[in-house]
């Protein structure tokens, strides 16, 4: 081996030393930085997830505080359909009942509403071609004879409307049905959903 060789591989070897020591000290920063990266990457992943499920169990508890509105939502509208359809069933059945039956129950309404003036009372044309003849008597009776059964008929389904010097006062049986709306929705509801 020659001088020249000799140098040569010692640069060699020298070099070959700091290439290594550059690799070992590059090799130490890429796991420092891979490992820092890393635990960057758990750190967010972790995060991530921890504002996932909060999300998941925010929009969890939405959709089940929505669910159970519509659903509380549906049984009102359908018991308000029950409730109605049981108002118009009530309203049918009074319309429907026998005529003696039904003009006490007109009696039993005038008597609460008659007052002691001149008046008149109306009728629907089907009430006033069904009224009992005994009826005439039971108004004079009731009214103090003040109050004429008028011939002209109005466009009610039932029921009667007094007249007092051009005040009315609608006593027809849908008019009583609206004017007790509420203590008769109440009633219905207690019958059926208690």
């Amino acid at each position: 081996m020659t001088g020249l060789e000799k140098i040569v591989g010692e640069i060699k070897g020298e070099s070959d030393a700091v290439i290594d020591k550059i690799l070992r000290d590059a090799q130490v920063e890429v796991d420092k930085i891979r490992a820092e990266a890393d635990k960057e990457a758990d750190d967010a992943c972790a995060k991530i997830q921890r504002e996932g499920t909060i999300r998941v169990a925010a929009e969890k508890s939405r959709a089940e505080s929505t669910a159970e509105l519509k659903r509380r939502q549906n049984i009102l509208a359908e018991k308000q359909k029950l409730i109605s359809e049981m108002e118009e069933e009530a309203r049918k059945a009074i319309l429907a009942l026998p005529s003696e039956k039904y003009f006490e129950g007109i009696l039993s309404i005038l008597k609460k509403s008659v007052l002691n003036e001149k008046g008149t009372i109306f009728f629907n044309r089907t009430d006033l071609d069904r009224l009992p003849a005994s009826f005439r008597g039971s108004i004079n009776e009731v009214s103090g004879g003040n109050l004429t059964i008028s011939t002209e008929t109005k466009p009610i389904d039932g029921g009667f409307i007094l007249s007092y010097e051009g005040i009315e006062e609608n006593c027809s049986v849908s008019a009583l049905f609206e004017t007790k709306k509420e203590i008769l929705q109440d009633k219905i509801q207690k019958i059926l959903f208690s």
